[in-house]
């Protein structure tokens, strides 16, 4: 193929996603804005005011990261896994794109790309509901933009494996539930790991999504619980590893051909 080509197939796969999520916008954008809704009322103007500050910050400033990062992580990991179920059981289109002469790293992009659009958007969006309850500073715009980026990048990857490994919508469903919830909501969005006690501290510390957060919250406040490019180090190492699966599940067909 061609660069034109391999370009259009790309182009192809990201605008039917793009359509789709916004032709359904009820579904997949107007939850997280209810949802962080809610969470900035209940830790903003009623918890908020019992705790205080949190490294020198308002309690409910100090969330905003976490709760941003945990709709974005949830909207990426649930476009991808999503579509690409489709694409296997619903449509079957997944067929006649594994034929086509389209590269597999065309491919994985190509579907991770409307992940991607679908997380930065949340995110965005989630941000700007935290105005309505608390003013933000940025202390790195680029730090910020691209924690936003590269997490929306690997919980897509994990959610285009996910798709293709799963063979009913309850497996789809499954991972988000028990693993995804756990570990963003252990990882740091409504605490400092320094304030836990003894051996708990440590602990969370194993939790990757605890270093997503604490890049991004760095992005926002300057300050974090572990060094920045350790956070960096982690969530590309996770990109390395959930691109290659995702690249050979495609190039060999494994759980798609049926």
């Amino acid at each position: 193929m061609t660069y034109y080509q391999k370009w259009i197939s790309f182009y192809t796969i990201v605008r039917k996603d793009v359509l789709r999520m916004f032709r359904i916008w009820a579904q997949t954008f107007l939850p997280s804005v209810v949802t962080s809704a809610l969470y900035f009322l209940v830790f903003g103007a009623f918890l908020g005011s019992k705790i205080g500050e949190v490294q020198g910050v308002p309690y409910v400033m100090f969330v905003v990261p976490g709760l941003v990062m945990l709709a974005v992580i949830t909207n990426a990991y649930a476009n991808t896994s999503f579509v690409m179920f489709s694409a296997k059981f619903f449509g079957r289109n997944i067929d006649e794109i594994l034929v086509s002469p389209t590269p597999p790293w065309v491919l994985v992009s190509g579907y991770v790309a409307g992940g991607v659009i679908r997380g930065v958007l949340i995110g965005l969006i989630v941000l700007s509901v935290s105005l309505f309850f608390t003013h933000l500073t940025i202390h790195s715009l680029f730090v910020v933009v691209a924690f936003l980026v590269l997490t929306s990048i690997v919980f897509a990857l994990a959610g285009l494996v996910n798709g293709v490994y799963a063979k009913s919508i309850d497996g789809i469903n499954i991972v988000p539930t028990f693993v995804l919830t756990p570990l963003v909501y252990l990882g740091g969005v409504f605490y400092s790991a320094d304030a836990l006690p003894g051996i708990w501290g440590t602990i969370t510390k194993f939790d990757p999504v605890f270093y997503v957060i604490n890049g991004f919250r760095y992005g926002f406040l300057g300050t974090s619980d572990v060094p920045l490019l350790l956070s960096f180090g982690v969530l590309a190492a996770f990109a390395l590893v959930f691109f290659g699966i995702a690249w050979y599940l495609i190039r060999t067909g494994l759980g798609l051909r049926q």
